[in-house]
């Protein structure tokens, strides 16, 4: 059963030549409660598409393929999601908060589907209504 919805920072981190400990501990212990959202694929890939040709980008393509891809639920940014979406970015906006348009569909999904949303990024997901945040480097 998925618990967590992990952010792109704590996806990134995998890929680092010296991971940071605390989170893949974390992950080793949750890994089968774990997915991520499509705008966190769609965050992991662009930023792998704009590298150019390296040794660099072919080992973060095999990161995303094998390991990423290949282990993570990619859950949608849906209908349900956007609804969610929809209502809190206006909520925010009157009260003069906006957040980035990918933070809110990130949100949305770990919201919609009741999950823990796990980034290095709390206060940047903080303003969101009903959201459980854990932060794995702590």
């Amino acid at each position: 059963m998925i618990h967590y919805l992990l952010d792109t920072n704590i996806v990134s981190e995998g890929a680092r030549p010296q991971p940071n400990a605390r989170v893949r501990e974390r992950y080793q212990a949750h890994e089968h409660e774990c997915a991520i959202a499509s705008p966190v694929w769609h965050e992991l890939v662009y930023g792998v598409e704009r590298l150019v040709p390296s040794r660099r980008r072919n080992m973060l393509t095999r990161y995303l393929e094998d390991v990423v891809q290949a282990t993570l639920p990619i859950l949608p940014y849906d209908a349900t999601a956007a609804q969610w979406h929809s209502r809190e970015r206006a909520r925010l906006e009157r009260l003069g908060r906006p957040r980035p348009w990918a933070d809110g569909m990130i949100a949305s999904v770990a919201a919609t589907q009741n999950l823990i949303l796990v980034t290095r990024n709390t206060a940047d997901f903080a303003d969101f209504d009903g959201l459980r945040l854990e932060n794995w480097f702590d």
